[in-house]
Formats: C-alpha cells, sequence, structure tokens
C-alpha cells in the first residue's frame, strides 16, 4: 500500500452517473469515467411494457443507478492506475428530489413482479411534476391549519417536486402501492444503503426537501392528519427520524458491492448528499457572503448564512445542509442552458447553422461571438426568464417566458444575448431578495457547465449583479465535492480528513481567471434591470395572469 490515498466521487445525475478518482492530498482529478443511464429519463411508457405516463411524469430505473457502479468506478481505477487498496473513502450525491418505493429490506417494488407494471412503484426522478395537485393542496391547507412557520423556511410554497407531494400522489393514486412501500426514500439515500447494506438518510435531503430542521425534527404528525389522515404516521411507517449529518460514515462497502466497484470490503462510505449543494465546499466555499451558482441547464443558488432567516420565494434555509452548524439557503432558476438550448433548436436560420459548420464550432458559440459584439441595451429586447416556470422568487411552475422590444430588424444574436440577460436579471432578483431578508452576498463562484464554455454569460453575470464572480477550477464540481466527503468519512487516521471545513482547504480550488463588472456596463444594466422588475411583478405577481390563462388554453385545446 502506497502512501498516496484517494478518494471516489460518484455523482448521479439526471441522464447518467460518473465517478471520479481525487487525490485526497491535493483534490487533484486523476480519472473520470461515466455510465448513460440505459433507460435514461422514463417520460413516456415503462421499459418493455405497453404502459403509457400522463403528462409531467418523469421515472427512473434504479437499476441504472447500480450499473454506474458497477461499470464507471472500475473504468476510472483502471485509467488511474490507483490500486484500490490506496482508496480511503467514498462519497455520493444525487439529483432531489427522487425518491422510489422499496420494501424493508431495501428491494424497489419495481423489480418484483406483481408491482413493475404499476407506474408509482418506480422512482419518481426530481423533475416529477405530475404531483403539483398533491402539492397545491399541502400549501393551501399548511396556511388554513396555522402550519405557516414551517412554510416560511421555505419560502413559502413547497414544490411538486419535493418529498411529500410525491409520497402524496402515490397514496392518492395507487394507495396499494403505497402500502406496500415498507419504505419511502431519496435515492441518494437508497444508493449509499446499496453499499452499504445499511439504511441511512441524509440531513441535506431531509431538509431540503422532506422540511426536516435540526432543532425541530419532522413536522408534528398532526400536520401530516390534515393534509391527509392516512399520512398522519409517514415519517415513522415509511421513514426514520434518525437524520445523519454530511461527511459522517454511513459503513463500509458490503463484498457485494466491493465486487461490483473492484473496491476493498470496508471501505469507507459517506452519508449521502445533493449534487448542488455537495459543490459548495468543492468551491471554496465555507464562510457566509459567498454565493456558489451551478449553472448549466438550470441554476442553482447557494450561500451560507450567520443565522437562519426567513426568505420569501427561497427553496429553503436548513442548518446542517450544507456545511455542519451554519444554515445553508437554497434558490434556483428553472431555465438557463434549457433556455438557449431552446432558442438554438428552434429560432436560428440556417444561415447561422451553415456559417457555424463552415468554421467548424457550434451554432452557440457563432452566436456568443455575434452577441459579444453588441453593448448592453443595443438590441432594444427585454425578456423574462420562465421559459420552465419560475422556482425563485415566485415559485411557480404556471408561469411562461416572455420577449419584448423585437422589431424587424431583430437578429438572432439580439434574442440571444437577450436571454442571457434574462436569466442573470432573475439571479440578481434572487440576490437582491437574499440581501433585503438579511443574508449576505459580496461574491459569486460559478460552477457546472456554463462556466466553462460561455464568457460572454460570465461577464454579463457580473455586469447585471455588480458582483465579482470566480469560477471553481475543478472540471467537476460535484463529484470532487462527493469525494472530499469520502475523505471526511474515512477521517484522519485513514489518511482523510477531521471535517469538510479542512478538505475544502486542501482539495478544493478557484481558478485565476476571473469576471469583475465593467462600470459602464453595469450602469446601463441597472436601468434594464428596473425593467425587468416591472415586467417580473406585473405577470407575476397577478396584476395579469395571462401566461396562465393562455396555458390554460392550450391545455384545454390539446387535451379536448
Amino acid at each position: 500500500m502506497s502512501s498516496e490515498k484517494y478518494a471516489i466521487g460518484v455523482d448521479f445525475g439526471t441522464e447518467s452517473g460518473r465517478a471520479a478518482i481525487v487525490d485526497v492530498a491535493d483534490g487533484r482529478m486523476l480519472a473520470t469515467s461515466v455510465h448513460p443511464y440505459s433507460n435514461g429519463v422514463i417520460d413516456e411508457r415503462l421499459p418493455d411494457l405497453d404502459i403509457r405516463l400522463e403528462p409531467d411524469w418523469a421515472l427512473q430505473d434504479p437499476n441504472d443507478y447500480i450499473e454506474v457502479y458497477k461499470h464507471a468506478i472500475p473504468a476510472a481505477l483502471a485509467e488511474s492506475g490507483v490500486d484500490p487498496a490506496d482508496v480511503i473513502g467514498v462519497g455520493i450525491d444525487f439529483t432531489a428530489c427522487t425518491i422510489l418505493p422499496t420494501r424493508a429490506d431495501g428491494t424497489p417494488l419495481c423489480f418484483l413482479p406483481e408491482w413493475r407494471a404499476n407506474p408509482h412503484a418506480w422512482v419518481k426522478l426530481w423533475k416529477h411534476h405530475a404531483a403539483q395537485p398533491e402539492a397545491n393542496k399541502l400549501n393551501a391547507i399548511a396556511y388554513e391549519q396555522g402550519f405557516g412557520d414551517i412554510m416560511d423556511r421555505y419560502g413559502g410554497k413547497i414544490s411538486s417536486e419535493w418529498f411529500y407531494p410525491k409520497a402524496w400522489q402515490i397514496l392518492d393514486e395507487a394507495p396499494d402501492v403505497y402500502a406496500a412501500s415498507e419504505r419511502l426514500i431519496e435515492a441518494s439515500d437508497w444508493v449509499v444503503w446499496q453499499l452499504t447494506g445499511v439504511e441511512t438518510r441524509n440531513s441535506c435531503t431531509a431538509g431540503y426537501k422532506a422540511m426536516w430542521s435540526k432543532s425541530e425534527g419532522f413536522p408534528p404528525n398532526a400536520f401530516f392528519k390534515a393534509l391527509d389522515p392516512r399520512l398522519e404516521n409517514i415519517v415513522d411507517e415509511k421513514m426514520t427520524r434518525e437524520i445523519l449529518p454530511l461527511g459522517a460514515r454511513a459503513g463500509g462497502l458490503t463484498p457485494e458491492a466491493a465486487a461490483w466497484t473492484g473496491l476493498a470490503p470496508g471501505t469507507a462510505v459517506a452519508i449521502a448528499n445533493v449534487d448542488a449543494h455537495v459543490a459548495v465546499p468543492a468551491a471554496t466555499v465555507s464562510k457566509p457572503g459567498q454565493m456558489v451558482i451551478i449553472m448549466g441547464t438550470s441554476n442553482c443558488h447557494m450561500v451560507l448564512g450567520e443565522q437562519e432567516a426567513i426568505v420569501p420565494g427561497m427553496c429553503g434555509v436548513v442548518e446542517d445542509g450544507i456545511l455542519p452548524n451554519m444554515p445553508g439557503f437554497e434558490a434556483g432558476q428553472s431555465c438557463v442552458g434549457d433556455h438557449f438550448a431552446w432558442f438554438v433548436d428552434n429560432c436560428v436560420p440556417a444561415a447561422y447553422e451553415r456559417q457555424a459548420e463552415a468554421e467548424g464550432r457550434s451554432v452557440h458559440e457563432l452566436l456568443e461571438e455575434k452577441a459579444a459584439q453588441l453593448q448592453p441595451g443595443e438590441s432594444g429586447l427585454l425578456a423574462l426568464d420562465w421559459w420552465n416556470g419560475n422556482r425563485s422568487v415566485l415559485v411557480d411552475v404556471d408561469l411562461t417566458g416572455l420577449l419584448i422590444g423585437a422589431t424587424l430588424s431583430t437578429k438572432p444574436e439580439d434574442i440571444y444575448r437577450a436571454l442571457i440577460e434574462a436569466t442573470a436579471y432573475g439571479t440578481k432578483m434572487i440576490v437582491q431578495t437574499f440581501k433585503a431578508n438579511g443574508v449576505a452576498v459580496d461574491e459569486i463562484i460559478a460552477t457546472g457547465g456554463l462556466p466553462n464554455h460561455n464568457k460572454l454569460l460570465m461577464q454579463i453575470y457580473a455586469d447585471v449583479c455588480g458582483l465579482p464572480i470566480y469560477v471553481a477550477e475543478a472540471p467537476q464540481v460535484p463529484a470532487l465535492g462527493s469525494a472530499m466527503h469520502g475523505a471526511v468519512s474515512a477521517g484522519t487516521d485513514a489518511g482523510g480528513y477531521g471535517d469538510i471545513v479542512e478538505a475544502s482547504k486542501h482539495m478544493a480550488r478557484l481558478r485565476e481567471e476571473h469576471y469583475v463588472p465593467i462600470p459602464e456596463h453595469a450602469a446601463t444594466y441597472e436601468k434594464l434591470y428596473a425593467e425587468y422588475v416591472t415586467l417580473h411583478d406585473y405577470f407575476g405577481r397577478g396584476a395579469n395572469d395571462v401566461m396562465k390563462r393562455l396555458k390554460e388554453m392550450k391545455a384545454g385545446i390539446q387535451t379536448g
């Protein structure tokens, strides 16, 4: 056994899982391997079954997660040349809220022949939105029955993506599946269970997605009874009240899991984490005032606070949800990279595609170059970034996109830049809402795919927000964060770290390149942002619900 020690981070995404081998001493990523899910996102019909799914469903096959362990970890080990005996810990992160029903021993119901044909027996992915009726009922009943103080911790609304609306949908639509579900569990905790043979629950998903509080625990049984008498004992019957902190040791690899992965039996496995939240210490952040934005198809905004505060429209505040003994705040935007992809896929003329192909680059790169030649305000356009609803601060999935100011001289690059600016305005709305409610945001650290590919976007965000923006160095930040937690779960005696803050000091770094606001651009964007706020409040706060009326009309015609 060598003196070098390594940790493995496994990042379970929406379409695939990624394993990374990381040097514990300095955070160097020696190798990564990606394994696509064979069934991907199941949103039309169940695999190998002629059973169609209703609109807004999004399921997954839990066997795909096991296949990540069997393929991605051995492949990364082989590429790195690391001796498995020198791997001291494994950590995982996962999308959330992604839940599945199982037997008491962890067997997913969808693995059993008697339940395989029932969609409710499968994994409900984070973007499963078919539980919106249950979310609406939860939000209304909670306030009617005097539980507003609990709701306030989550910005006033619980999303259809969260744990209880999804569990309640199972109960409403498939009570036999609910009855057979001896456990309802986050996929993050389930995949750790498969490695260790021990069921554990983590403070991150429990806090942000299942309304758990370090000081108060879960909502009282009376809360669930008010929702539906059949839900009164959901925590004790389907979950557990034992919540473990991030970085804790969930257990050691079982012989079966060791055979899957090629690692040594007994290797430490960390308590599960969420993909966005695990990125915070991997982006060097361990103190208040530094906002981490995970920028990709959507944006997730994470910031630590001095103390808990009620921030309207946020996804939640949880002590121990990101780092030990600190309140962590979460917010988000539902449509960012998806915004730009929609435009390129549907609205760019063939001439631009031909030019990009002739020059050997993507349409995105061509549009970025053309858009960068424009000055702020030059296009005369303004957009609202709600092509996929609004997550923060309005928390309304029924809002839609808006582009205003177009003329016959409007060009594709004008619109492309306006869409980038719209997402930056949405982030500024979140930043200002945090600040207005006592949560400091002094600088931004960006991670994810977009900072690696679009410098114009990063500069616009700096100009709009009026804040410096730094970029995390690691190419796969969530996987690094998971590996860091794996090193913490192994402990100092094994060559790891005593806590995640210490691990961050040694294993996380920022790039030298960063972005600072350009004063003249920032001044123009202040004026444009004021116009954005006017549109935001007019269409988003009930003055004109035309977006919702149009959406209802569309749905009526499509289903009629």
